[in-house]
């Protein structure tokens, strides 16, 4: 069988807030292109902090220190330059971040901006067109491209920022929470939309709702006290998790 060259593998990863305080320790595993990874695990278990390495957010916190290896592609992303990092990972917040300043147009092309790459007229409206359909927000907004974003409903907001993530065409999508703050019929729109997507891009997606991680992704990894304690087939970690503290978390007996 041939072996299968993963989209983005951490090695030994390690992030530092200080000398002694370990937030992350020593994670290494490998995700697997065009798959739904959930990254679960109680409140302060490191999760969100090892999502934030893989763009590079912590490097605009100088006393923030990331070790060990996290490549994408083969190439350790810890040795490039931020700017290049994020145009191959994308990033979606908990609550919707549209900019508050532009319109829905802008927003969907605020990283070509950010970059300052100039795209023709005729690319411009391609390109919002296509990121606006892949998130099934183009038949609402079409007639209205030059409102501001703020004043989409919450659901459609969250929908607009993952188009502006998409718009760069990225290699790996991060969603930090995506959910947490939308209403049911919302949340379900976010999940089959994510369902969607997975066919052009990887997703790690940190979830508290377990519901969510088993409806949606197909590899689980279930951290604890900044370790990676468990990695591997959702469907098998919720019905047969190998420790002890999974079993904890996904019965509800760890919080």
């Amino acid at each position: 069988m041939e072996s299968v060259t993963p989209i983005l593998e951490f090695k030994k990863t390690c992030v530092s807030y200080t000398k002694q305080t370990m937030a992350v320790k020593y994670v290494s595993a490998a995700i697997e292109k065009n798959t739904i990874t959930a990254m679960m695990g109680p409140s302060g278990c490191g999760k969100s902090t090892l999502l934030r390495a893989v763009n590079l957010m912590h490097s605009l916190y100088p006393n923030i220190r990331v070790d060990g290896e996290i490549c994408l592609n083969g190439e350790d992303i810890l040795s490039m330059a931020p700017i290049d990092v994020r145009r191959r990972v994308g990033m979606v917040f908990q609550r919707p971040t549209p900019f508050p300043t532009m319109s829905i147009h802008e927003n969907v092309l605020a990283g070509f901006a950010l970059n300052g790459i100039r795209l023709s007229k005729a690319d411009k409206e391609a390109t919002v067109e296509r990121c606006l359909r892949s998130v099934a927000l183009w038949e609402e907004v079409k007639d209205g491209l030059n409102k501001k974003g703020t004043f989409l409903s919450g659901g459609q907001q969250q929908r607009l920022c993952i188009a502006r993530a998409l718009a760069m065409k990225p290699d790996i999508l991060l969603m930090d929470e995506p959910t947490s703050a939308l209403d049911p019929i919302a949340t379900k729109h976010i999940e089959e939309l994510l369902l969607e997507l997975q066919n052009e891009v990887t997703i790690l997606i940190v979830t508290h709702n377990m519901g969510q991680a088993r409806r949606i992704s197909s590899k689980s990894m279930f951290m604890y006290l900044g370790e990676l304690v468990e990695y591997g087939d959702t469907a098998t970690m919720f019905t047969n998790p190998v420790d002890d503290r999974t079993k904890a978390y996904l019965t509800g007996k760890m919080g």
